[in-house]
């Protein structure tokens, strides 16, 4: 059965940084895309950062230069390293393994 599961969020200050950490585990298949995506009440998920696993990575335009993924495939982890917050990143992550999904950690950022 396939686990994957965040850890990290929590309180942080405008301007400050924080690191998301999701493990993967139980999965006999290519654990790509691996991403990171956001979702506040009312509003859809949008999708934060996303290592492809083709080389290729992409980010949300609002968090492009503050955001950086990255992911250790020997300790089938991932991360999400947030700088220079602010309070509009103020959501609940989620971490995605190929098409399966965390319960998510919440951030918040204090003005």
């Amino acid at each position: 059965q396939v686990q994957v599961v965040e850890s990290g969020g929590g309180l942080v200050q405008a301007g400050g940084s924080l690191r998301l950490s999701c493990a993967v585990s139980g999965s006999r298949f290519s654990h790509y895309p691996l991403g990171w995506y956001r979702q506040v009440p009312g509003k859809q998920r949008e999708e934060v950062a996303l290592d492809t696993g083709y080389g290729i990575t992409n980010y949300a335009d609002s968090v492009k230069g503050r955001f950086t993924i990255s992911t250790d495939n020997a300790k089938n982890m991932v991360y999400l390293q947030m700088d220079r917050v602010n309070p509009e990143d103020t959501a609940v992550y989620y971490c995605r393994s190929n098409t399966y999904w965390g319960q998510g950690t919440q951030v918040t950022v204090s003005s």
